[in-house]
């Protein structure tokens, strides 16, 4: 695989900001898709309390070379001061589907 491919995950509070955030990286081209996966389970700590939010997941699908710009977004649109963003590589896949996620994403 000579191209680098990203898995980038990120939460939002409910659908509506998901479907924004999501809409908003498909448009610009830098993810070539983004599953929402609704209502997960968080617990986490933040600033001193144990807190558990109803939260929706969403995975992005992406070229390594968009992660800057997916970032950018992100930090723009997303409702939380610290939103959770982690992006983990792509090792294998179908050669297909990754042909297809670099062709629809600007590299």
């Amino acid at each position: 695989m000579s191209a680098s491919y990203l898995l980038v995950i990120t939460t939002c509070p409910d659908i509506a900001s998901a479907k924004q955030l999501a809409t908003a990286l498909v448009a610009a081209k830098v993810a070539a898709c983004v599953q929402l996966y609704p209502q997960v389970e968080s617990v986490y700590i933040w600033e001193g309390e144990v807190c558990h939010s109803s939260e929706v997941a969403m995975h992005i699908k992406c070229m390594a070379d968009n992660y800057d710009v997916i970032e950018k977004i992100v930090i723009d649109l997303h409702p939380y001061e610290v939103p959770e963003l982690i992006a983990t590589p792509i090792t294998q896949g179908l050669p297909n589907y990754l042909h297809w996620i670099k062709e629809t994403s600007q590299s």
